[in-house]
């Protein structure tokens, strides 16, 4: 926290919106695929940005990424401001109920749980035991869940309390990831709802990121089976897979963040990052597409390029609109 504070703290939504833009897509994407939904990437950017549901998939799909979609919007806009944390309190058991039936009223609509009753729906805590999920965890009975939520919360709050102590009491910035893992896997071991737990869990874990100053986490589809296997581990009080997973992708999602900020020109950066009131994203990316940008395309489909390089392109484009309008 303390580096990420050196260079002036987390760009607020307002002041980064095409890095949030992407996370905020990448998010939807990759953690409700990761729950089986079948909307590829230029699906989901579609629905979210501009509210068209291009495609042929169930329609089931394309509400659970928007309900997901907003949830993650109201997340990240609580961001931290560059006074950061001070200890107040991260997350209410009231937020964790709202982010869950943002999450899932709209499916639910459609595609509601085949057994739900009447209290089980959107924001309501489950009233049915659950058996042991896929990685091997037994979740408490259901009338234990209102308790243990709530013990959470106080966990989790406590975690941030310890977080602004220095001396004894203190959290080593070593120990920060497995405290996050030890959060992220007592959600799902609690199991709160009657469905959605996997994606109200990865989201709450964000809004308390956020809140803490550091970017989003994403666990990506194609790392399904380490996540669960993460999970399992977890589950047995081994955190380390799971703190890593974690750990990487806040890593990475702050290098999109701060190093353009201290990056030199002619260093590679996330093409988001480059975006600004002069040229936006979209523009950048259909520039790199056409060869008019020299940027380059990673094998995680992410577009980098450089200060210089955007500058040149900028220089050529200008010139050449100018010697069109003179030429007319």
């Amino acid at each position: 926290m303390a580096e990420l504070r050196r260079y002036g703290g987390m760009p607020l939504p307002a002041e980064a919106a095409a890095i949030w833009d992407d996370i905020w897509h990448t998010e939807a994407h990759n953690s409700t695929a990761i729950e089986g939904n079948t909307l590829v990437l230029r699906e989901v950017e579609a629905l979210l940005e501009h509210g068209k549901a291009v495609g042929a998939k169930p329609l089931s799909d394309y509400l659970e990424v928007l309900g997901y979609g907003e949830a993650a919007q109201w997340v990240y806009a609580q961001a931290s401001s560059i006074d950061g944390y001070g200890g107040d309190e991260l997350i209410t058991v009231t937020e964790v109920r709202g982010v869950h039936e943002q999450a899932m009223r709209h499916v639910w609509e459609v595609s509601p749980h085949p057994q739900a009753r009447p209290a089980e729906g959107p924001g309501g805590f489950r009233e049915h035991d659950i058996h042991p999920i896929a990685q091997g965890t037994k979740p408490p009975p259901w009338v234990e869940v209102p308790g243990r939520v709530r013990s959470w919360v106080d966990a989790v709050n406590a975690f941030g309390a310890a977080l602004c102590i220095i001396g004894p009491g203190s959290v080593a910035a070593q120990d920060i990831p497995v405290r996050l893992a030890e959060i992220h896997c007592e959600f799902e071991r609690i199991h709160p709802f009657l469905d959605g737990n996997g994606r109200t869990g990865r989201l709450v874990l964000n809004l308390v990121l956020v809140r803490l100053g550091f970017p989003p986490a994403i666990i990506f589809k194609r790392d399904r089976a380490k996540y669960l296997q993460a999970l399992q581990r977890a589950d047995r009080g081994d955190y380390g897979l799971l703190a890593e997973l974690i750990a990487r992708s806040v890593i990475d999602n702050l290098h999109r963040f701060v190093v353009p900020g201290i990056a030199g020109p002619r260093r590679l950066v996330p093409l988001q990052s480059l975006a600004d009131d002069d040229v936006s994203y979209n523009a950048l990316r259909q520039a790199a597409l056409r060869g008019r940008l020299d940027a380059h395309q990673g094998s995680d489909g992410m577009w980098r390029s450089t200060k210089a390089a955007v500058e040149a392109y900028l220089a050529n484009r200008y010139r050449r609109n100018g010697s069109s309008e003179r030429s007319g």
